[in-house]
Parts: structure tokens; sequence; C-alpha cells
């Protein structure tokens, strides 16, 4: 049977990592870029087989804006903060609906700015972040948060690890 303090000594809080593109603004640059792609294609007639086509130099510009924002990617490191602490958050943000378990304006904010750990944020750090980035990014950070307190305490499974791992006869 194990021992409780060895287990104990040996336990860590759950962790997840997130990363958050703060450049939205070159997103919304490679959204334009791609509806001009799609429509040089469209429009493009070749009439000599050495004709390049129109949508190479946006295709190139879309990528060197992709590996822009790639750069722009800040990881947002979330921890779990233990039952008592988390019980107490939810406790300090109660919905005004019954049928809800947590008000879904404020709690979010608050368990976001308990949980991440790198980069440490107050909430209201959390709201000013909250009014730039947008809200799929929002759910990203809200999501990892709380699966860092709620998620199965199962051994993760990735399918692309599996699949690489057997396509090189390495399969455990």
């Amino acid at each position: 049977m194990p021992d409780i303090k060895a287990i104990l000594k040996a336990a860590k809080p759950r962790e997840r990592t997130v990363k958050v593109c703060i450049a939205g603004d070159l997103a919304g640059e490679v959204e334009r870029l791609e509806g001009e792609l799609a429509q040089a294609s469209e429009d493009w007639q070749p009439t000599d087989l050495t004709d390049e086509h129109p949508g190479r130099k946006i295709a190139a510009q879309i990528a060197e804006l992709r590996e822009q924002m790639r750069g722009s990617e800040i990881p947002f490191k979330l921890r779990y903060i233990g039952d008592e602490a988390y019980s107490s958050l939810l406790a300090a943000h109660p919905s005004k609906d019954p049928a809800e378990g947590f008000d879904s304006v404020s709690f979010p904010r608050a368990l976001i700015a308990a949980c991440c750990v790198d980069p440490v944020m107050t909430e209201d750090e959390v709201k000013a972040l909250f009014d730039v980035i947008n809200q799929g990014q929002i759910k990203d950070l809200f999501d990892a948060a709380w699966d860092v307190h709620n998620a199965s305490g199962l051994v993760p499974f990735s399918l692309a690890a599996s699949a690489l791992l057997a396509a090189l006869g390495d399969e455990k």
C-alpha cells in the first residue's frame, strides 16, 4: 500500500500552457489576403506556360504574416490553485441564474487571474487583456483554467504522438 505522506510529497498541481497571439491586426490581414488569394485563383487564366500565378506573391505575404503571428504568441501558464481556494473563488462569483454554477463574466476573469502563474495577472489586468484579445482566445484561456481545476486525473492520451511512434515502430 502506498504511503500518503510519500504521495503528498510527490504530488504536483496540474498545469497547462496556452499560447495567445496578441497580434490581432496580423490575423485580420491574413484573412484579407486569403480572400485576395481565393479571388486571384478563381480569376486567373494563364495564357502561356511561363505565366506565373498571381497568387504566388499573395501566398508569400500570407506565409510571412503567419510567421510574424507565431512570433507574437505569448504562452500563458495556468496552475491548479487547490480545492479550498477554488471553492472559495466559485462561491465569490455566484450566478444570478440558479441553473448556472457561477457568474459567467466575473468568474472566468477571477479564475484566470488566480491560476495564471506566468505571466502573473490581477483581475483588472485580465479584464484589460480581454479587451484586446478575441472571444476565441478568451475561451482558450478559460478552458485551460477550467481544465486544470476540473479535468480528469487520467494520463492524457495523445493521438498524434501515438501515431508517430507507431509509424516509427516505437509504440509503447
